[in-house]
């Protein structure tokens, strides 16, 4: 993959690092751990502006978010409720489930939109909320943004002063962002097998 990524952002320039980062967002195995870095490290040799490349990562995190956030957002709370009513155990939550994740989204969104942008996996999962519980997107996207620019900044950032060992920044970030997304996903297989109807799981 990293070959891969290397070709499309060296024929693309900023382009290519914008819809990488919009599909890292809508596909999450692919590693923004890779994405920035390497353009953190083009724009050390030249190639690139390290302000535009965490511009172009920003702008393409955000996208991502959007794509998702306008999903939910169009799905709504109360049609997702009917929804798990009759298939809750596939999103492991009944309609009470989700009265209570509203709540407390509405007191904790705030913190959570930001927090959930530098943690993979988290990242695409935060704009469902998002969208179902119908933050506004003027605050939705700048709370995106401050997550979002520290994540894509610290990353380009790392591969710029690396420059030629950018990739170990994959070697240490990228084990962990695998094992978080295998973390989360035993977690999901696990609500699925206890799930039960009324809300206890």
């Amino acid at each position: 993959m990293t070959d891969w990524i290397t070709d499309l952002v060296e024929t693309m320039g900023y382009a290519g690092i914008v819809l990488l980062m919009f599909l890292e967002n809508v596909f999450p195995p692919i590693p923004s751990e890779v994405i920035m870095p390497l353009a953190g490290f083009g724009a050390a040799d030249g190639r690139y502006s390290l302000p535009l490349v965490i511009a172009a990562g920003l702008a393409g995190t955000l996208l991502g978010a959007l794509f998702w956030y306008m999903i939910a957002r169009r799905i709504g709370d109360e049609r997702l409720r009917r929804w798990a009513d009759r298939h809750g155990r596939w999103i492991t939550l009944s309609g009470d489930d989700i009265a209570r994740i509203e709540r407390w989204f509405c007191r904790h969104g705030t913190w959570a939109v930001p927090l959930a942008h530098l943690i993979p996996g988290l990242r695409t999962l935060i704009s469902i909320p998002a969208g179902i519980f119908a933050m506004p997107p003027a605050r939705f996207l700048l709370l995106s943004a401050l997550g979002a620019g520290v994540w894509t900044a610290a990353l380009a950032i790392a591969g710029y002063l690396l420059a030629e060992r950018f990739e170990g920044v994959e070697t240490w970030v990228g084990p962990v962002s695998t094992a978080i997304m295998a973390a989360l996903f035993a977690y999901y297989v696990w609500r699925v097998i206890r799930f039960k109807p009324g809300g206890a799981s």
